[in-house]
C-alpha cells in the first residue's frame, strides 16, 4: 500500500509541465491526513489541494478516512466508498515503502522509490466532496489507487505485494478521461 510519499517540485517545474498553481511541498504520512497537490478531471491543468483519506459524499462522519487512504484498482467499482468517486491525479516525485527482511517483518529496510527519467510523476487517484454537517465545511478528499506489485516493487513491498498506480503525463490524461491506463513500474529504489 502507499501511505508515505513526497512532493518537492517547485511552481516553475509544474508550470513547465503546463500545470498552473502553487504546489504543496513536503513529505507526507497518510495517517496525518495531509493536504496534497492534485488535479481533477474537470480542470486537468490547475492544481488543487485535496485532503488525503477519501470521505465519500454519503458518509455520516469523517471517520472512514483512515480506511480510504488507498483504493484497490481491482475493486474500485465494487466498494461503496469508491464507486461514485471522481478521478484525479496526485503529484509526487517519490514514495516510500518498507521491505521486510525477515518473515515476520521485525526487521525492515525503508526505500525511496523514484522514476529518474521523469523526476516527477503522479498517482492515479479518486476524490469526492463531503459536507461536514456540524460546520457546513466542504471537504475535498482523495485516495491513491493501488495495484498488484510489479517489477522491483515485488521485491521491496514483499509483505503486501501492492504498489501505487504511477502515471507519466500521457497516462495521467488517459486516467482523467476514464480510460484504461498502463502504469509504469521501472522505479529506482534507494535504501534510506
Amino acid at each position: 500500500m502507499c501511505f508515505h510519499f513526497q512532493q518537492t517540485q517547485s511552481v516553475a517545474h509544474f508550470a513547465n509541465n503546463k500545470i498552473e498553481g502553487a504546489p504543496l511541498r513536503g513529505a507526507y504520512n497518510g495517517f496525518d491526513f495531509p493536504l496534497v497537490s492534485a488535479t481533477k478531471a474537470s480542470a486537468p491543468h490547475r492544481l488543487e489541494s485535496l485532503r488525503w483519506g477519501l470521505i465519500p459524499h454519503w458518509a455520516k462522519s469523517d471517520e472512514i478516512k483512515k480506511y480510504t487512504l488507498n483504493a484497490r484498482l481491482e475493486t474500485l467499482h465494487e466498494k461503496p466508498s469508491f464507486r461514485e468517486a471522481k478521478r484525479c491525479v496526485i503529484y509526487t516525485d517519490g514514495f516510500y515503502e518498507w521491505q521486510w527482511l525477515d518473515p515476520k517483518g521485525r526487521r525492515k529496510q525503508k526505500h525511496l522509490l523514484t522514476f529518474p527519467p521523469l523526476g516527477f510523476f503522479a498517482f492515479a487517484g479518486l476524490y469526492d466532496e463531503w459536507v461536514d454537517t456540524a460546520t457546513g465545511e466542504i471537504v475535498e478528499s482523495c485516495s491513491i489507487v493501488t495495484t498488484q506489485a510489479q517489477g522491483i516493487m515485488e521485491k521491496i513491498h514483499n509483505s503486501k505485494l501492492r504498489m501505487p498506480v504511477a502515471l507519466d503525463p500521457e497516462e495521467q490524461a488517459r486516467w482523467l478521461n476514464r480510460q484504461n491506463v498502463n502504469p509504469f513500474v521501472d522505479f529506482e529504489a534507494t535504501a534510506v
